[in-house]
């Protein structure tokens, strides 16, 4: 479906995001969901925490692959320690991102360091022309700060309001955390030919489109913003509050999604599947050292059907 953004009304959907548990903790996940599969190049968002943890439940995900994608990791409180099969061994503290980029394979472990934790997870489905490409990784100790509006926010990917990050992307995206402590609000200048998800962590926003009121936002739902819209506007009625934007052009391939992988066809993730369980030194995939503990194994591949 094509947006005129001069004609066409904005319109927008709220989601709701389903619970899932990952290394032992229990995550909100908003994307993929049978209704919203993408958000521009988007393909995937939890949001972890805020949680206490103790040695019990302490968040421990063993050595598992991935391939086709970049994960995206936005730390708000507590530590983890990423390792990968580059040899990586990395913490990430909050403020900082850590962003992996696949390609045509990589595996790593994570593990909580702190006993508080709250993070969002995301993935980044690579175009075809970059999905077979070498694997990296990269941290971001310090990112853009800037007021919008009477929130603070930081900018995680992208360009907002005449500050870019120093987060490299694929294809063209916003990534952004606002948050205040106490009553605020703010009006956001939105790019037409993107399409939005708006995510609360915490708190409660009421949220409008174009000046038309969607209600009130909460923790565990998607507020989805197709493209044509001018401006976003958020008002929080006090108390501590947090958001997630996101946005992108809509994503122009059909992908699939399946476990740890993002592909094209079922024959690919038969074989991304082979690959990792087959080989004890994770083939393609590469050994993770360090980590205590077992690596993760990928189910049977289910039918799939490619989205389109």
């Amino acid at each position: 479906m094509s947006f005129d953004p001069d004609h066409s009304p904005a319109r927008w959907e709220r989601l709701d995001a389903h619970l899932g548990n990952v290394g032992g903790l229990t995550i909100r996940r908003a994307l993929p969901t049978a209704k919203r599969r993408m958000v521009g190049a988007w393909c995937f968002l939890d949001h972890a925490g805020p949680a206490d943890l103790t040695p019990q439940t302490a968040m421990r995900v063993g050595p598992h692959p991935h391939t086709g994608l970049q994960t995206f990791s936005w730390m708000i409180e507590g530590e983890i320690l990423h390792r990968d099969s580059l040899g990586t061994e990395q913490m990430l503290r909050p403020g900082q991102v850590n962003l992996m980029t696949a390609g045509r394979g990589i595996s790593h472990s994570e593990e909580s360091r702190s006993d508080r934790l709250q993070l969002a997870q995301l993935w980044i489905a690579l175009p075809d022309d970059r999905r077979h490409g070498p694997p990296a990784f990269e941290h971001f100790p310090s990112l853009p700060a800037l007021r919008v509006g009477e929130f603070d926010a930081t900018l995680l990917v992208g360009d907002f309001d005449g500050q870019r990050s120093p987060v490299p992307s694929h294809t063209p995206l916003l990534g952004m955390d606002l948050s205040a402590t106490s009553a605020a609000q703010a009006t956001l200048l939105l790019e037409p030919g993107f399409e939005y998800g708006l995510m609360v962590l915490e708190g409660s926003l009421s949220v409008a489109v174009n000046e038309e009121s969607t209600g009130l936002s909460e923790p565990g739902q998607l507020l989805y913003v197709a493209p044509g819209a001018q401006s976003l506007q958020l008002m929080s009625g006090g108390g501590k509050s947090r958001a997630l934007l996101l946005g992108g052009p809509p994503f122009p391939e059909n992908v699939l999604l399946w476990w740890n992988f993002v592909g094209r066809s079922r024959a690919e993730m038969d074989g991304y599947a082979a690959e990792w369980n087959g080989r004890e030194d994770g083939g393609v995939f590469g050994q993770v050292r360090g980590y205590e503990g077992p690596r993760l194994m990928a189910p049977v591949v289910p039918p799939l059907k490619t989205p389109g």
